[in-house]
Formats: C-alpha cells, sequence, structure tokens
C-alpha cells in the first residue's frame, strides 16, 4: 500500500512539473497554487527521493538476513588425478596413479540461530525506524515548500501594494504640483511629494527583487526550471488555518505524541537495539545448526581408467555452542549492547521532550501571529482612513502637504506590515501542523481559510 502511494504521488508529480516544463517554451513566468507546491515536494524533492531510497535498502537488508534462515543448494563437478607415492590409513607407503570424477548436488544450511534471530528482529525496527525517517522528511519538506510558497506570494502581493502606492504618490505629486503652478503650494513640497514617489518606486523595486529569489529557492526545492519565474495564485494570500487555534493544548500534545513519525522512529531505534541486547545475552545459548545433504555421481580407477561409475547419498547434521568471546560468557559485548539500549532509550525520552517543546512553542507563537494579522488588517484601515482625511483636507487647502506625505508613508508601511504579518502567520500554521502530527493537510479554497 506503501509503494502504491508512492507511485501515484510520483505521478502527479511528474504530470504536474512535465506541464511547467512543457510550460516554460511560452513564457518567462508561470502559474503556481499551494496544491501543486504540495504534491511536487511530495514525489520530486531530492530529500524525500534519498530518504525512499533508504527505506528500500532498509527492507533489502531484511530480506538478506531472513534468508539467513534458509538452506542453500551448490551444484558442482570436480576432478582429481594423483601419481606418485601416497600413505594408506594404517601407515604404509606405496606407488600408486589413480584419478576420480565427481558430480554432485549439495543442499547446505549452516545458522547461527541465535544470532540469525535477534538479527532479523533488529532489522524490522530498522526498517519501521528508516520509514519513520522517511515520513519525517516529507513532512519536513511540505512544511518547507509551504513556507517558500508563503514568501514568494507575499513578494508577489507586496508587488502590488508598492505599485498601489506608487499610484497614490504619482497623483498626489501631480495634485501639488498643479498647485505649485497656480500659486497655491510651496516648490519645496512639490520635492517632498517627488522623493515620496520614489520612495515607493525602490520598494517596487526590492519587491520584484524578493519575488525571482523566493522563485529560485522555491523552484530549487521543487526541481523545477530556476529560470522562469513562479508566478502564486494570490488569492490564496490569506491566513490559513491548518489546525484550529480553538482546539484544547493538551490535545494537541496527545495528538503530537500519538502521530509524530520522529517519535516512532526512535521507539524502532530502542526496540532494535533492545533485540540486538537480547542476542548477545540469550542469542548465544541457541546452537548454530548445521546440515548438509549431497546426491551426486563417482566414477574413477586406476592409472587412466573411469570404472565403476555409480551414485552416492552423503547426510550430515550438526549442533554446537560457543563458550568465550563473542559467545556465552561474552561480558563485555553484553554490556556494549545493554548501553547503546540505554543510550537509545534516553534518546526516545529526549524526543518526547523535544516534541512536547515544540507543539507548546508552535501554538504559542500562531496564537501570537493570529493577533499581529488581526491588528494588522486594523492598522491598515486606520491609515487608510488617515490618508484618505489628509488628502481630503488639502483639497481644502487646510492640511500641509507634509501630512499627506506622512499619511502616505504610513499607509505604504502598514500594509508592508499586513503582508509579512499574513505570511509569518501562514508559515507558523505549517509548523503547528508538523509539530502536532497530523494527517495530509486539507488546504482547497473552501476549507483552509478563515
Amino acid at each position: 500500500m506503501n509503494g502504491t502511494s508512492t507511485w501515484c504521488r510520483r505521478v502527479v508529480g511528474m504530470t504536474i512539473s512535465a506541464s511547467l516544463w512543457v510550460a516554460t517554451a511560452f513564457g518567462d513566468s508561470q502559474p503556481i497554487t499551494l496544491q501543486a507546491v504540495l504534491k511536487l515536494a511530495g514525489s520530486q524533492n531530492r530529500s524525500v527521493e534519498l530518504a525512499a531510497e533508504r527505506v528500500r535498502e532498509a527492507r533489502a537488508t531484511l530480506t538478506r538476513d531472513r534468508e539467513q534462515l534458509f538452506p542453500w543448494v551448490s551444484p558442482g563437478v570436480a576432478y582429481r588425478r594423483h601419481d606418485g607415492n601416497l600413505q594408506d590409513v594404517v601407515g604404509n607407503v606405496f606407488d600408486a596413479s589413480k584419478q576420480s570424477g565427481v558430480a554432485a548436488l549439495t543442499l547446505q544450511a549452516q545458522i547461527e540461530l541465535g544470532d540469525t534471530l535477534y538479527r532479523v528482529l533488529a532489522s524490522k525496527q530498522a526498517v519501521k525506524s528508516i520509514e519513520a525517517s522517511e515520513a519525517v522528511q516529507r513532512r519536513n519538506t511540505a512544511q518547507q515548500a509551504a513556507a517558500a510558497y508563503a514568501e514568494l506570494s507575499r513578494a508577489a502581493a507586496s508587488i502590488e501594494a508598492a505599485e498601489e502606492s506608487e499610484r497614490i504618490a504619482e497623483e498626489f505629486l501631480r495634485q501639488v504640483r498643479q498647485a505649485v503652478e497656480a500659486g497655491l503650494a510651496f516648490s519645496g513640497d512639490a520635492v517632498r511629494a517627488e522623493v515620496q514617489l520614489q520612495r515607493n518606486q525602490s520598494l517596487r523595486l526590492r519587491a520584484q527583487e524578493e519575488l525571482r529569489l523566493a522563485s529560485v529557492r522555491l523552484a530549487e526545492l521543487l526541481r523545477l526550471p530556476m529560470t522562469i519565474e513562479l508566478r502564486p495564485d494570490l488569492s490564496e494570500f490569506v491566513p490559513l488555518t491548518l489546525v484550529p487555534t480553538n482546539r484544547p493544548l493538551d490535545a494537541l500534545v496527545a495528538s503530537a505524541l500519538a502521530h509524530r513519525p520522529e517519535l516512532r522512529q526512535s521507539q524502532a531505534q530502542s526496540a532494535g537495539a533492545e533485540a540486538l541486547k537480547k542476542g548477545t545475552s540469550v542469542g548465544p545459548w541457541f546452537p548454530t545448526l548445521g546440515a548438509q545433504a549431497a546426491v551426486g555421481g563417482l566414477a574413477g580407477g586406476r592409472n587412466g581408467d573411469f570404472r565403476n561409475g555409480d551414485d552416492f547419498q552423503e547426510y550430515g547434521v550438526a549442533a554446537s555452542w560457543k563458550i568465550g568471546p563473542g559467545g556465552i560468557g561474552d561480558r563485555s559485548r553484553i554490556r556494549s549492547a545493554e548501553s547503546r539500549f540505554r543510550q537509545a532509550k534516553i534518546l526516545e525520552e529526549q524526543m518526547r521532550d523535544a516534541i512536547l517543546r515544540e507543539v507548546l512553542e508552535a501554538r504559542a507563537r500562531t496564537d501570537s501571529a493570529a493577533a499581529l494579522v488581526e491588528l494588522a488588517g486594523k492598522t491598515v484601515t486606520s491609515s487608510r482612513r488617515l490618508l484618505e482625511l489628509s488628502h481630503a483636507r488639502r483639497e481644502f487647502g487646510v492640511a500641509a502637504v507634509m501630512e499627506a506625505v506622512d499619511a502616505e508613508r504610513e499607509y505604504t508601511r502598514a500594509r508592508s506590515d499586513q503582508l509579512r504579518a499574513v505570511a509569518e502567520h501562514n508559515r507558523l500554521q505549517w509548523e503547528l501542523w508538523r509539530a502536532v502530527g497530523e494527517g495530509e493537510p486539507d488546504v482547497s479554497p473552501a476549507s483552509s481559510r478563515r
């Protein structure tokens, strides 16, 4: 089932990637959505591919260890020739010339039973650990890709905000110049308005640079052509709600301890270390088993004759124990395995504490980020109202140009702060999602936004 889901993710990812690669022939900028980003992150990221290869390696190692429990077949042929002195079993030395040939099929098995059994158990836990590590990498990559997409969206929205501020400043400069020509305003006022326009133009240029850099970083993460400029869907650039903020903190902690793949990884490593520990203390008491069965034909004779050819059968079984280093009573080996097991348990407890800390920190940050988004929205509304009032007063000849320029500056700063607050809020929502460890997030427009 896991292999099927991985294959499906790859097919979807390759389809999206192919469409983007083909689209590069028709333009320098291409749209991309959050859903496409997440699918590509789960199918094309190099770190995810590397983690998947490690899973395949661990499974192959487990298969190899299991195969040690089964016998192997050794077909073969042999020819032997002897000329000259030879000693018989009694001790007499005599001259002999003889030859023989044999063809046989041998079935052999030699199993260090205790070592093999516990090694297989350890390999099973190693597979679970590596599979959990792959899940960790997938979640981390999804979080990184979503954060990169949020930054790309912020940069694109910043360009629109800067262009709006630039239009406001251009219109204001035009009105001030008309007032200067009519003798209603000081020429220095036009210079102030011109400086404000140039500041807004520089903000737009910086936002365009940030968009290009964010596009390159996201393309690298998703293994897309870095030469194209990815264009986000700005309708998605709203505060996300991946983990409801009204959920009790205890429920978030319980979910993290139940679902975080990092904890499963640590638990599997502890179980594997325990299996190896038992392999050093209990395993040596299991015998090493050996068995052999051979069937074939033997022919030979004196000088150059091949006579008396006929079939033969051989059978044998054995059981043995090892006492000393590497076997029964090897205290240093036992102590070393016990120490590795205790280390694994300590690391498991450390991981549990780290998960608890991450959940608490992520929850505190998302709560603060949500409050900052709300406050930033109010600030934008107030600064917009201030800008409208200052322009209205200037039109009636009451307000000074300096007041209008300050109002424009405050409005531009408030818009920038709002965009950064939304991007940070979304980044922290993804961090909380990763910390809680729940399933795939629903990022559809209808369900994942406030």
